[in-house]
């Protein structure tokens, strides 16, 4: 199977201006991602930036970075403008990697990919992981996915979803046996040609009061393939915080 992964990274950020030049363990954290993302077995790995020091940085460790417009209002954007520079053919599979994932397992790269060669009757695929903790559950900042039996996503909310009204009719204090609830994971994979159409669909209501772009391939009846991950992820750098507790990991 063969599949290239394209790393969205811009400079800006409200919470973290020029977080993808942050150090870690000697190597900004751009490269780091990267690096993961090679070890999927893609095989191209591109960073998609708008700002040449992190282009820069990028090629001063071995990657190839492409200069996207300053205008994409997502990481979606900036992918599609790169598969489409790249002429990539309309079946090639391309994966949307986070840049402010230093510690993404390079498996699960390859397993959304492998989820969408696998699934005709989707046009994207992404990932998720089951939740044990109530807490979890019932917290908005992180996504919930509902499935079908045949592994496509249903629907994404930051509410808990399902809902387990017996169980959940005095709070949700814990999360009953059984109950297929999952925290969607933020990697996607789309074939170049949908990846082309997703950047011109008209943004719906769902996407923007769930403030879930995903939504909008869901409400233009366009299916995700969802790949179920047993390992729960490291969680992405948002914050300088964040970066704090990755460093020591990398330690």
């Amino acid at each position: 199977m063969k599949f290239s992964v394209i790393i969205p990274a811009r400079y800006a950020s409200s919470r973290f201006p020029g977080k993808p030049l942050a150090d870690i363990g000697g190597k900004p954290m751009i490269a780091r991602v990267a690096e993961r993302a090679r070890a999927s077995g893609a095989a191209e790995v591109l960073i998609a930036t708008d700002h040449p020091e992190i282009a820069d940085a990028a090629r001063r460790f071995g990657y190839d970075a492409v200069m996207t417009s300053t205008r994409h209002a997502s990481g979606t954007d900036r992918v599609a403008e790169v598969a489409a520079r790249r002429r990539y053919a309309s079946s090639e599979i391309v994966v949307n990697v986070q840049g402010d994932e230093p510690l993404i397992d390079p498996l699960l790269i390859r397993q959304v990919a492998q989820a969408l060669a696998r699934a005709r009757a989707a046009r994207m695929a992404t990932a998720c992981v089951p939740i044990r903790d109530p807490r979890e559950l019932a917290n908005p900042n992180v996504v919930k996915v509902a499935l079908d039996r045949d592994g496509y996503a249903l629907y994404f909310s930051r509410a808990p979803i399902p809902f387990a009204r017996d169980a959940f009719a005095r709070g949700i204090r814990r999360v009953p046996p059984g109950l297929p609830v999952y925290r969607h994971l933020g990697i996607y994979a789309y074939r170049t040609r949908f990846l082309r159409q997703f950047t011109r669909l008209a943004p719906v209501a769902l996407e923007r009061f769930e403030a879930l772009e995903q939504l909008r391939a869901l409400a233009h009846g366009w299916r995700i393939a969802v790949a179920i991950t047993r390992r729960a992820p490291h969680p992405g750098v948002d914050t300088p915080q964040d970066l704090q507790r990755v460093r020591r990991l990398f330690k």
